[in-house]
């Protein structure tokens, strides 16, 4: 049977060339796609893969661009700025939509349009990379050990990891909101280093510090779970630096200040080098708890983030094109279930411990 047509916009990123690479891996041949044309086709012809360029400027654009996809699996963020236009075609043109993003506001629009989703016979499943397969799949097992779970805290540590510059930019587009936790359903805002913590990881103990991390917003809508706290792994002398930059926010609301800071990244970042990518680990670690006390806590490791992402999204991608999921918009346990990240390359869950 011939493969589904299907493309990555994208591509050309630091993240969608990872991904790129890995669907060649598996031998599939997805579209290549983006705007900056010369960066397109040369990354087509080194894979051997077809090739469209079209920007999201319009959504005449987007519409023509996507015309005749099965799927898109759209890896070019800032997503709150870039997510929409796609979602929109893919609903109009009945492709199913997966993406890369770990932003909770775009979480929280794209899982708002479910209905929409089902009315089309599509699926709209956001962040099928390590924003937020693993963790959403943690917080998934957890509810499984403990079904009547009030609280969830969640955790994530790299090994020699670093950020690349889309991710960086995907930040500093979201600022000058500082950070974010769940509160008995619903998001609110809390300072930037809002609680700092020990953790004890499957590799040892680490020094952490809340951050928005998406599963503020899709934990809740996977499990329920009304509480969620998100935690990074950070060195204390960060941590300072962190609640020092609070001193900054404001100036970020400027666009102007905004884009500067976005193009410098762009100029300056690369992002984790190829042997940090085959190598590193990313441990997490999930505890929920009760209202009468109960607590269950489990880890995992998965490979470096970049590298899981590539992974975990070519993953979902096959599900969806092999009619796995039904219509709807979904969160990546919801639509493939808790065991999606175990059944990945390099990724072990650790043993139920219960009263801790």
């Amino acid at each position: 049977m011939a493969e589904p047509t299907w493309l990555i916009y994208g591509a050309t990123g630091f993240t969608g060339r990872l991904v790129a690479a890995e669907a060649v891996r598996r031998g599939l041949s997805p579209i290549l796609a983006g705007r900056n044309g010369d960066a397109v086709f040369a990354l087509a012809e080194e894979l051997k893969l077809p090739a469209r360029v079209f920007t999201l400027d319009t959504p005449e654009d987007v519409r023509r661009g996507i015309e005749g996809a099965r799927l898109v699996l759209h890896c070019a963020g800032p997503f709150v700025r870039t997510s929409r236009a796609v979602v929109d075609a893919c609903l109009d043109l009945r492709a199913h939509y997966l993406d890369i993003t770990g932003e909770i506001a775009v979480f929280e629009a794209i899982l708002s349009r479910d209905a929409e989703a089902k009315a089309a016979g599509v699926a709209l499943v956001p962040g099928v990379g390590f924003d937020v397969v693993p963790t959403d799949c943690l917080a998934a097992l957890l509810l499984q050990d403990l079904p009547d779970a009030s609280n969830l805290d969640l955790a994530f540590a790299g090994e020699r990891g670093s950020w690349s510059a889309g991710t960086l930019k995907t930040a500093i587009e979201a600022m000058p909101s500082a950070g974010a936790v769940r509160r008995s359903g619903r998001i609110v805002g809390v300072p930037i280093a809002f609680d700092v913590r020990d953790i004890v990881f499957s590799n040892g103990r680490r020094t952490t510090v809340t951050i928005p991390w998406g599963d503020v917003a899709t934990a809740y809508h996977t499990t329920g779970i009304p509480n969620i706290r998100v935690y990074a792994g950070m060195p204390p002398q960060q941590i300072d630096q962190l609640k020092r930059l609070a001193r900054l926010l404001p100036a970020l609301r400027v666009t102007a200040i905004k884009r500067l800071a976005q193009w410098w990244v762009g100029r300056t970042v690369k992002g984790p080098d190829e042997k940090t990518r085959a190598t590193a680990r990313a441990y997490l670690w999930g505890r929920v708890w009760n209202d009468r006390g109960l607590a269950v806590t489990r880890t995992m490791e998965t490979p470096e983030g970049y590298t899981l992402t590539a992974i975990a999204a070519i993953e979902c991608a096959s599900r969806v094109l092999a009619d796995r999921v039904k219509p709807g918009a979904w969160t990546p346990a919801r639509a493939f279930g808790a065991g999606l990240a175990e059944s990945l390359p390099g990724v072990t869950v650790g043993d139920v411990l219960r009263g801790v």
